[in-house]
């Protein structure tokens, strides 16, 4: 099957993009690396008027390392170029974790991180790495630049902040604490298929070996990625050890409310939510040199 007849466009700056989204409106659909929208499209389950190519748009596929440790990167930036970058693996190494376990290299060499962020398939491990690293979105619509931060910007299954007429320019991190500690795990049914429940895990000591923060976000448990909240207050000041690591799970067990699929039930994710819990942060502390008391 093939798509339905359309209007192709390939604007070669965002603001030609964004000119096209304002007249198009809902009407259009943006074609980054196409892995997620090209199967919608050749099934028409989605029949749009125009489709906006963006790949000849070169300000959507820079990477900028700032000097104050953040990293911008742009919308069409290919998962596949962050795997292999040297300065994305020193500088966000919870975020290079996470790509690897998206699909398969022929895909991540096409797949874009701003495609996956704008896609918000709930079961997709970079949205949740978002949340974790505490990333802002950089969207331009008709009416100017505006941020949104990952905390605001899912807002259901494959629903973001982003408006029809909006185009998503770039994800920025925030530098992250020196010496902090990751991990992302996930539990799929083949190596390569979306994450029956992922965790992304970061956490950061003081100089005395207690911690002054902790993160969590989990994928494929709900309709967006889920960040358990608190967290920092409930591990702020202890040190590490098995029984406050299966605190932090139960509680994650407590807060989340997975679904039931053709995939999975939901009381396997809310248990597989906790075990992967516990294993992320034990990995975490060890990379962060962290001993976790028995």
């Amino acid at each position: 099957m093939k798509p339905a007849p359309l209007a192709y466009c390939d604007p070669t700056t965002v603001d030609e993009a964004v000119a096209v989204l304002a007249d198009a409106g809902d009407e259009a659909k943006l074609l980054a690396g196409g892995q997620s929208l090209m199967p919608l499209l050749n099934l028409r389950i989605v029949r749009p008027s125009v489709l906006v190519d963006l790949n000849r748009i070169e300000q959507l596929s820079e990477i900028d390392a700032r000097e104050t440790g953040g990293i911008r990167i742009g919308a069409t930036v290919r998962q596949r170029t962050l795997e292999l970058d040297a300065t994305m693996r020193e500088r966000l190494p919870l975020l290079v974790e996470a790509v690897r376990l998206v699909a398969h290299v022929p895909i991540r060499t096409r797949g874009t991180v701003g495609g996956s962020v704008a896609h918000a398939d709930p079961a997709a491990e970079i949205p949740a790495v978002t949340l974790v690293l505490g990333a802002t979105m950089h969207v331009l619509g008709p009416t100017g630049p505006r941020t949104i931060p990952a905390t605001e910007f899912y807002l259901g299954p494959f629903t973001t902040g982003v408006d029809p007429s909006d185009l998503l320019v770039a994800v920025e991190f925030p530098p992250q604490p020196p010496g902090a500690g990751w991990a992302f795990l996930e539990i799929a049914r083949l190596h390569g298929a979306f994450a029956l429940v992922g965790v992304a895990a970061l956490i950061h000591a003081g100089a005395d070996g207690t911690l002054e923060d902790a993160r969590l976000a989990l994928c494929g448990v709900g309709g967006t990625p889920v960040e358990i909240e608190g967290l920092d207050e409930l591990v702020r000041g202890q040190r590490p050890s098995a029984s406050l690591i299966e605190h932090v799970a139960r509680r994650v067990r407590e807060t989340i409310e997975p679904f039931t699929d053709t995939q999975a039930g939901a009381g396997y994710r809310r248990e597989v939510a906790g075990v992967l819990t516990a294993r992320a942060l034990h990995l975490a502390a060890s990379r962060a040199g962290l001993e976790v008391a028995a």
